[in-house]
This record gives structure tokens, C-alpha cells and sequence, in this order.
């Protein structure tokens, strides 16, 4: 008998996962614990490995499907022996991005279907009608201008009769009875229609866009022989219909809808405030690049910025408590432990990988939590437990060469922080005569966003005060 490749249960609050990528094809051999495809849940994305060795036989539920815990998406052959059977539509319980069932082919196309009343594919109808028999296609064809009027207002996509005729120039235009009889009851010159469907063919969206947005600018082009132009109207009338733009319609990952959900979601919920602090890491910048090298080969990890501004957040934190709390009704809930998010930037989306009880890690355990957590959200190897309880999250745009950012908090955490580059600048000293000075130094911008309904400004200062001078007094062992 066959193996069941089960859709597994990432979390005890996880009851459905979206399958983004097959790893294998049907006939691949395949060992055990080998990775054969790729989930995203609402909690984390992750590199899902075969159960057994063997063949895999068949696929059962298509990339870009979402589907129950416990459905069997796949089955193996452990004999290595069975033929390769093509992927089937996924089950009645799957829907893919878009919500609806896949049904023919890959899921992960590059557009989604489009509304009722966008043409729903190019070139012939036939190739989305059902095929007619040889005998019927001559008598079908004989009289489209009659079957045309017969559907009234049908959509040009069921008008099959396409044909080329020169405009001027000898440049050929493509397109059907339908829309040259639009064309002709608005005494609109095709020639001057933009056309966006396959091989420049003109579409009946296509023309009833020109007739409300773009009928006034041929008063300006020059006059073919022969043809009838429109008097220019004196206000453009709004459309009806969408307008056709061209270019690439690509479905939202599961990652990103989530993204967007969650970020809506937070700026509905909390009254954003933002505050600016600039921090001088000149003391922490000199420190790192001393000891970089050896601390390396010492500690097994590479030694960046972040566990010193971690350690400066949590250190602040415990200064101001109400920056790591939520709230929860009428009630401000303080947290007993720092559940320290950090924000890591894939390139499939962001993922925030929660470092536990951050308050009782020294500077060695914190460089090894981040480095750990941000190289498996790389990989994919996270656990739903590795992204939930976070009470506070620090997100690092200067990473990518950003100045700084205003973060969006993550619910229902009530602040976010958000660090900058850290650039060389010249600053003004000032000494303890009073004597100004200018000097080089590594300045970082440090962004706090915070919910205003309990944190007032005063405080975000004090705790951004509080944070800064940690840094820029830094006397902590680093291990």
C-alpha cells in the first residue's frame, strides 16, 4: 500500500496550511526525511519532509491550495516501483489564494482570474467553448454578424471571428465583429485604440475605455482619408467598467495577505505615535571592530550590532515596563518576561522570530538566539512556537541602508522600534570646559512607534533616553 503524505498540524492553534511549492514531481524518488514541499500557515513557513523512501506517486492537492490539517496531499511508493501519475485538482476542502478550489493545472499562475466583466482569456473562443463537431463548425460560422446581434451585449470574448485589416501606415489591427461594430456606432477610428490583448488584438474593454477616457485626444492626431471623426465631448464621463492597464497581475503569497491583514489590523487598533532619537554607537562600533575577530573564533557565532541594541532594549525596558505590556480591554496587562521579537527580511516576505525571556540571556546568549532564529527563518526550519508571544519587536531597515523607519506595531504589542544605519557623521562635542569641538562619529537614528493610547510621549523619551545612554556608555562584559 501506497504512504499518505499528510498535511501536518504546525501548532495547536494551526488548522489549515497553504502548500506554496512542490520540491518534487511525481516519479522522483525520494528519501525519507528529505524536504518534499513547502507550507505557509498563519504562523510561519516551513520545509515539510517526505515520511518514507520510495517513489512519489502521486500529488493530490496543487501548489497554491490551502487545505485541513490531516488531508492527504501526496502518496508514496515505497516499492519504487510505481508509474508517476500527474497532479490531481486539489479536494473540495482546499481553496487556493484567490479562496476558491484549484481546478486545472498549477496553482501559482501569474494572474488570478479576472472579474466577470474583463474578457477571461485571448484569441479564439474556442479555445474556452466546448469543441463543436466538425459538421457544426461551417454552420456556426456562416452567419456570426446574426449570432452576434442575437447575444445583444455579450462580451467580445464569445465573438470568435477575429480578422486583420491595415490601418494607416500598413499597420495591421486585430480584432472582432463585436468591437468593429462598437466602433462604428461611436464612429471611433480603431486605428488610434490601444489594444492589450494577445498580439496587440484590440478588446471590447479596450474601446469602451477609449470612448470614455480617450475619445478627446483625436482631435489633435491627423485626419485619414476617408474617416469620420468625433467632435471632442467637453467633459470626459466617469467609466463604467474597469479600465485595462497593462502590465503583470500576480496573486498576493499567503505570507504577504497575512502581512497586510495583520498591519491593517494594527493601524485600525492603535493610535500610532512615532519618536526620533539619534544615538552615538561610536564607543559600541570601536568595541566591535577591536574584538570582532577574536570573540568570533572564541564564541562559534558571527558578533553584529544587534545584541547590543537588544540588550539596550531590554535594559530600558525594565526602566519603563509599560513599553512591554498590552492592552486588553480596559486594562493594561505588564508582561513578567521580555519575549524579544526580531524582525528578519526574507525574500519571500518578513517573518519575526521571538527570542524568550530575553531579560535573562547575557550578550553571548543574545547573539546566539538571533543568529539561530534569523538562519532558520532563512531556511524555513521554524516552529509556530518560534513566532508567537512576542511582547516587544525590533525591526532594523538600516540593515538594508535605510536612515530609519516608522515601524508599524505588531498586536497586540503596544511599541515597535525601529534602528537605522549606522553611519559615520560630524557631530558637534562639547567638552566639560564647554569647549565645542567637531568630530567624525558612528551615529544610528533609533525610531519608537508606539500606542498612544497608553504611552505618552514623555515616557517614549525617557525610555528612548534610557536606551541611548546604555549605548553610548556601554560597560557591559560581551563575553
Amino acid at each position: 500500500m501506497p504512504t499518505d503524505v499528510i498535511m501536518p498540524q504546525m501548532g495547536e492553534s494551526i488548522f489549515e496550511g497553504t502548500i506554496t511549492k512542490w520540491l518534487k514531481k511525481p516519479g522522483d524518488k525520494i528519501q525519507r526525511d528529505e524536504p518534499l514541499f513547502e507550507i505557509s500557515t498563519d504562523k510561519v513557513d516551513a520545509e515539510i519532509p517526505a515520511p518514507a523512501s520510495g517513489v512519489l506517486q502521486e500529488i493530490k492537492v496543487q501548489e497554491g491550495a490551502t487545505v485541513q490539517v490531516n488531508t492527504v496531499v501526496a502518496t508514496i511508493d515505497e516499492t519504487g516501483s510505481a508509474a508517476a501519475k500527474p497532479a490531481e485538482p486539489a479536494k473540495a476542502a482546499a481553496k487556493t489564494n484567490g479562496g476558491a478550489a484549484a481546478t486545472d493545472g498549477p496553482a501559482k499562475a501569474k494572474a488570478p482570474a479576472p472579474p466577470a466583466s474583463v474578457p477571461q482569456a485571448e484569441g479564439t473562443s474556442e479555445a474556452r467553448q466546448p469543441q463543436q463537431t466538425e459538421a457544426a463548425r461551417p454552420a456556426a460560422s456562416a452567419q456570426p454578424q446574426a449570432a452576434a446581434a442575437a447575444r445583444g451585449g455579450a462580451n467580445e470574448a464569445d465573438d470568435h471571428e477575429l480578422i486583420e485589416f491595415p490601418g494607416p501606415g500598413g499597420k495591421q489591427i486585430r480584432t472582432s465583429p463585436l468591437v468593429r461594430k462598437i466602433a462604428k456606432e461611436h464612429n471611433i477610428d480603431l486605428s488610434y485604440v490601444q489594444g492589450t490583448g494577445m498580439q496587440g488584438r484590440i478588446t471590447k474593454d479596450d474601446v469602451l475605455a477609449f470612448i470614455q477616457h480617450g475619445r478627446a485626444a483625436t482631435a489633435s492626431m491627423p485626419v485619414a482619408a476617408n474617416v469620420t471623426r468625433v467632435a471632442p465631448q467637453a467633459a470626459p464621463q466617469p467609466s463604467t467598467g474597469p479600465l485595462q492597464i497593462p502590465g503583470e497581475m500576480v496573486a498576493m503569497s499567503p505570507m504577504r495577505k497575512k502581512i497586510a491583514e495583520r498591519m491593517v489590523e494594527s493601524k485600525r487598533i492603535s493610535p500610532h505615535v512615532h519618536t526620533v532619537y539619534e544615538v552615538d554607537m561610536t564607543r559600541v562600533a570601536r568595541l566591535r571592530q577591536r574584538v570582532r575577530g577574536e570573540w568570533e573564533k572564541r564564541n562559534g557565532t558571527k558578533l553584529t550590532f544587534m545584541p547590543f541594541i537588544a540588550r539596550a532594549t531590554v535594559a530600558a525596558m525594565q526602566q519603563h515596563p509599560i513599553v512591554n505590556s498590552s492592552v486588553e480591554g480596559d486594562n493594561i496587562h505588564y508582561h513578567s518576561n521580555v519575549n524579544l521579537g526580531i524582525a528578519v527580511s526574507l525574500d519571500w516576505g518578513l517573518i519575526v522570530p521571538v527570542i524568550k525571556r530575553a531579560e535573562e540571556l547575557n550578550f553571548l546568549g543574545l547573539q546566539r538566539a538571533i543568529n539561530d532564529l534569523s538562519e532558520r527563518a532563512r531556511h524555513k526550519k521554524l516552529n509556530p512556537d518560534d513566532v508567537s508571544g512576542g511582547t516587544f519587536t525590533i525591526t532594523n531597515p538600516g540593515s538594508i541602508g535605510g536612515l530609519f523607519g516608522m515601524p508599524i506595531i505588531m498586536q497586540p504589542q503596544v511599541a515597535i522600534l525601529g534602528t537605522g544605519g549606522i553611519v559615520k557623521t560630524p557631530v558637534v562635542m562639547t567638552d566639560d570646559d564647554g569647549v565645542d569641538s567637531i568630530a567624525i562619529r558612528s551615529v544610528m537614528h533609533v525610531v519608537l512607534g508606539y500606542d498612544h493610547r497608553i504611552i505618552d510621549g514623555a515616557t517614549a523619551g525617557y525610555f528612548l533616553g534610557n536606551f541611548k545612554k546604555f549605548l553610548e556608555q556601554w560597560s557591559e562584559d560581551i563575553g
